[in-house]
């Protein structure tokens, strides 16, 4: 009895490890392979926990083996863009300026309901009045509201001269150029170049993020290493 308890707390502080390890997101908001690898660590914990008879080296083993995997992957992830499409996907818009992207919900085999039933839970009640909704790599609804359907509208309170929010467009990502972003941006690579010369970059790898907002205002962060 003494040997199963111990055998059990083992392996319990080797998952909690592995869940800390594999970092915080992991407590919050599921990836799709974070998921599989979170299901796999505790179904491979179970089997020693429950049968005195395996021997424990044989659960911890393939646990490591997944967090190695694991630890691996988000590293790849970090450094390629492909390789975070591959695993996470992509933030997919499914609502543009009032507008349903029919075909971007079939691609998604997301319904008219389910879109509706997200809206609500999100506050907003009539796609009219919808600026942006984004289908998160997570699964879950971003939506953006228009200026007109906000609790408090410029309309009602008279102010002149404010900023309007949408979907900024990320130009660069670390240190990759998003032609799709730029071309959505109503911008040309010669602007951005130029853009950089102001602002003394020389080479766009060397740019962490780069995202124009609804006001046409640049914002550009460097990364830390060309920041020396």
């Amino acid at each position: 009895m003494l040997i199963l308890v111990l055998r059990t707390l083992i392996l319990y502080i080797m998952v909690i490890i592995a869940m800390r390890i594999m970092g915080k997101r992991q407590l919050g908001e599921l990836q799709p392979s974070e998921l599989v690898v979170a299901i796999m660590i505790s179904d491979l914990a179970s089997v020693p926990m429950q049968a005195i008879d395996i021997p424990l080296l044989s659960g911890i083993l393939p646990v490591m083996t997944l967090l190695i995997a694991e630890v691996m992957m988000s590293y790849l992830s970090l450094k390629s863009k492909h390789m975070r499409k591959l695993l996470s996907g992509e933030a997919s818009i499914i609502i543009y300026n009032g507008h349903i992207d029919e075909r971007e919900l079939k691609k998604l085999r997301f319904n008219i309901n389910d879109l509706l039933e997200e809206l609500r839970l999100n506050g907003c009640h009539d796609v009219s009045d919808v600026q942006v909704a984004v289908i998160e790599t997570s699964g879950k609804l971003s939506v953006i509201p228009k200026d007109s359907a906000r609790t408090a509208t410029t309309e009602d309170l008279k102010l002149t001269n404010l900023r309007h929010d949408g979907l900024p467009c990320t130009i660069v990502s670390d240190g990759v150029l998003d032609k799709h972003e730029l071309e959505r941006s109503g911008k040309s690579l010669e602007w951005f170049e130029k853009e950089m010369t102001k602002r003394n970059i020389k080479r766009i790898k060397d740019v962490f993020i780069a995202s124009l907002d609804a006001e046409n205002e640049l914002f550009i962060q460097l990364k830390e290493r060309a920041m020396k």
